[in-house]
C-alpha cells in the first residue's frame, strides 16, 4: 500500500492524543476548495510503503499514542482494513477521516472493531451535495447511511464541514441541522485557500456567518464549536 504522506507528530488532528497523520491518495469527490487536491489528482507521490510506515511507527512506540488517517479518501483502499489492524496491534489508537461515500467500508471496520474514532465530513446540505462535492451524480443516500451508522454506533465520532462562502449559506445549516440530529459533535471550520485548491477565488465566511450557521444547528446536536474562531 502506498502512502502519500505523513505528518510525524500533531497535536491537532486527533482529539485528545499525540499523533501522526497518514495521508492516502485518491478521493471519489473533486471538492473545489479541497486543500489536498495533490492527493486527489494523483499529482502527489507516493512518500513511503506500509513497511516503512510500520518501522516509523516502531520507533515512536512511548512518543504517539495514535495515528489519523486521511487524504483524499482512505475507504477507497482495499488494503485499509489490514493496514488498521497492523497498526492497532503495535498499540495505536486510530482515527479515520473519510467523506462518508463508503458505508459498507465504515461498517465492516466498525465491526472488527478497527477504529476509535471517526471524522466524518459533511459537505453540504443533501440537495447542494452535487455542486460542493464537484460529483453531478452523487448518490446522496450513501451519505445518510453512514450518517445514521455513526449515530447508531458506540465509537466516538464527530462531524465537521469546511465553510466557503460560494457554497454555503443559511439554509444550508437549517437543513444540516436535521440530517445529523442525535450527533454529539459538529464542527465548523472556515476555508483557507491555497496553492494547491483547484477552484482559484474562493473565499472565507466572515466569523459572524460562522456564528450564525453554529446557532442554527445548535438545536440538533449536544455539542457545536467553530474551529478557528472564537465562538
Amino acid at each position: 500500500m502506498k502512502i502519500h504522506g505523513l505528518q510525524k507528530l500533531t497535536l491537532l488532528d486527533y482529539p485528545e492524543h499525540v499523533a501522526c497523520t497518514v495521508f492516502l491518495g485518491g478521493c471519489d469527490f473533486r471538492c473545489p476548495y479541497c486543500h489536498n487536491f495533490e492527493l486527489v489528482d494523483g499529482t502527489a507521490s507516493p512518500l513511503m510503503d506500509e513497511k516503512e510506515l510500520f518501522s516509523f511507527l516502531e520507533k515512536r512506540k512511548g512518543l504517539l499514542d495514535g495515528v489519523a488517517i486521511t487524504g483524499g479518501e482512505p475507504c477507497l483502499h482495499p488494503e485499509l482494513p489490514e493496514l488498521i489492524a497492523v497498526i492497532r496491534k503495535m498499540g495505536y489508537a486510530v482515527k479515520l477521516d473519510t467523506n462518508g461515500y463508503h458505508p459498507d467500508v465504515l461498517r465492516a471496520l466498525l465491526s472488527r472493531n478497527l477504529l476509535d474514532y471517526i471524522a466524518m465530513d459533511i459537505k453540504n446540505s443533501y440537495e447542494k451535495y452535487p455542486a460542493t462535492t464537484g460529483c453531478p451524480e452523487i448518490q446522496t443516500e450513501r451519505i445518510r447511511e453512514s450518517i445514521q451508522l455513526l449515530i447508531g454506533g458506540k465509537i466516538p465520532f464527530e462531524f465537521r464541514t469546511t465553510v466557503v462562502r460560494e457554497f454555503h449559506e443559511e439554509k444550508d445549516f437549517e437543513l444540516i441541522g436535521p440530517m445529523i440530529q442525535g450527533a454529539d459533535r459538529y464542527y465548523l471550520q472556515s476555508f483557507t485557500d491555497r496553492e494547491t485548491v483547484p477552484r482559484r477565488g474562493l473565499h472565507s465566511p466572515s466569523a459572524e456567518d460562522l456564528r450564525t450557521y453554529a446557532s442554527l444547528v445548535r438545536p440538533y446536536v449536544q455539542t457545536v464549536e467553530i474551529r478557528g474562531v472564537s465562538d
